[in-house]
């Protein structure tokens, strides 16, 4: 993560030039494999005759060869055509918050050759977790994604995008400044994004109640949303939270528990250079990690060895050829803000404590401003009035079973807890395990038809 902050703020101070070269040739495609690269080299006569410099200029040249033709090879799809490669029925809605920033809805009403699209179903509404986007709930194609896995069990499926992702990227004011629209964190994902998809379902399918699905981030915004606007927890017939993340002092992440001693003086530079964006999801960034990461690339057990240093390790349930895919649309862009919010909070307790669960600590005099307090509040998870099932895992590096247990404990209506029954389940494993689906998966939808919509 930190590696990918620094690649980022340097893509960031070099954008205006490669920005413009980059931006004017079409996007990755990720659902297509990286075509082979001597196919795609130029050739030069075995005769020639090269000087110094045009042995350089040739290799520039090729390069740039390869370059351009891999991104015409490579288009990336949008949500909706991915939504249709696979044979079912998307629509994009739009939603604008109180604060002005407009988000994407993505819903699947079911296969296309449906004959019930017009009946009403039960809403299953699902959240992704931190430097993700609604895509990841489908990416994984026909009876493995999460979103198509709902749709085929008869349920109106709703996937959020919270601000600064790629289809949730725009404000009605075109002259907001970068600094200002990048001054939030996960908090105003729960108190506005959520909320305001919410009432876009509630309105468009004229339903009262529906399903929550949230993973990582996902969990922590509904927190949020139930304690700071608790009228929103008359929507939700149950919330499934999956790797939940409120409580995390004693996250296992060595890199993430030292990364976060240093959560200060990464908003200090942040501040200082105008980073506030993180954004390692620029094109030159995705060729390199599509290259690096291939499936037959010698380099791709270092991309996965680099992800499992974070999420905890678990090889046999991760397939690499879905790793380009993956990388076509993860990580995406987000708020530095966000990360260090999750920051405040690791550093807030050790790997014995599990520390606070608390709103963002702008410092001494701001917070009192803020707040009315020199610390910051903490959400006050009893409050959660709504049916909360957690679902964890003992080699999640990030949701600690301690902490998860701590939560549950603190939940003012919990209605279950699930522990994987795979020792080495890890934090992204809830999105793309080989066995998700009847790990996690069919467990939910089981605990869904218990609790019949009507």
């Amino acid at each position: 993560m930190l590696l990918l902050l620094c690649v980022s703020i340097l893509a960031s101070a070099n954008a205006g030039l490669l920005g413009n070269i980059v931006d004017k040739l079409p996007k990755l495609n990720p659902l297509e494999r990286i075509p082979e690269l001597p196919d795609l080299l130029p050739t030069i006569p075995e005769d020639a005759e090269l000087t110094t410099v045009s042995k350089i200029t040739f290799l520039f040249n090729i390069n740039l060869h390869y370059l351009k033709t891999l991104f015409k090879k490579c288009k990336k799809k949008r949500k909706m055509e991915l939504i249709n490669k696979y044979g079912y029925n998307g629509e994009m809605h739009k939603v604008t918050t109180s604060d002005g920033y407009i988000l994407q809805l993505h819903r699947i009403t079911g296969r296309a050759n449906s004959t019930d699209t017009n009946v009403k179903k039960p809403v299953a509404f699902v959240m992704h977790g931190l430097l993700c986007d609604s895509s990841v709930w489908v990416i994984s194609g026909r009876n493995k994604s999460l979103a198509f896995i709902l749709a085929d069990e008869g349920y109106d499926v709703w996937l959020g995008n919270a601000r600064g992702n790629p289809y949730a990227h725009t404000h009605t004011s075109r002259r907001i400044k970068p600094k200002d629209y990048w001054n939030f964190s996960w908090n105003e994902i729960g108190t506005r994004d959520l909320p305001a998809m919410i009432d876009e379902v509630v309105k468009t399918t004229g339903q009262k109640k529906m399903f929550y699905l949230g993973h990582s981030q996902g969990t922590t915004a509904f927190f949020v949303m139930a304690t700071e606007r608790p009228q929103y927890q008359e929507y939700i017939e149950e919330m499934y939270a999956m790797a939940p993340i409120a409580y995390c002092g004693r996250m296992k992440s060595p890199f993430l528990q030292l990364l976060a001693q240093f959560t200060h003086s990464l908003e200090f530079f942040g501040n200082l250079f105008g980073v506030h964006e993180f954004s390692p999801s620029n094109d030159l960034i995705k060729i390199v990690q599509q290259l690096v990461c291939s499936e037959k690339a010698l380099t791709q057990p270092v991309c996965s060895n680099a992800m499992f240093l974070v999420t905890g390790f678990n090889a046999e349930q991760f397939d690499p050829a879905l790793l380009p895919v993956i990388l076509g649309h993860v990580p995406a862009s987000t708020a530095v803000k966000q990360m260090i919010h999750y920051g405040q909070l690791i550093k807030s307790g050790t790997f014995l404590l599990p520390g606070k669960f608390k709103h963002y600590d702008l410092g001494i005099i701001s917070n009192k401003d803020a707040y009315g307090a020199f610390n910051p509040p903490t959400y006050d998870v009893s409050k959660i009035k709504a049916p909360v099932h957690l679902y964890y895992s003992e080699n999640d590096w990030l949701a600690n079973v301690k902490d998860v247990e701590k939560l549950y404990g603190e939940l003012g209506n919990p209605s279950g807890k699930t522990l994987i029954e795979d020792k080495k389940f890890n934090h992204v494993d809830y999105m793309w395990a080989r066995d998700v689906k009847t790990l996690v998966y069919d467990q939910i939808i089981n605990q869904m038809k218990q609790r019949p919509l009507k």
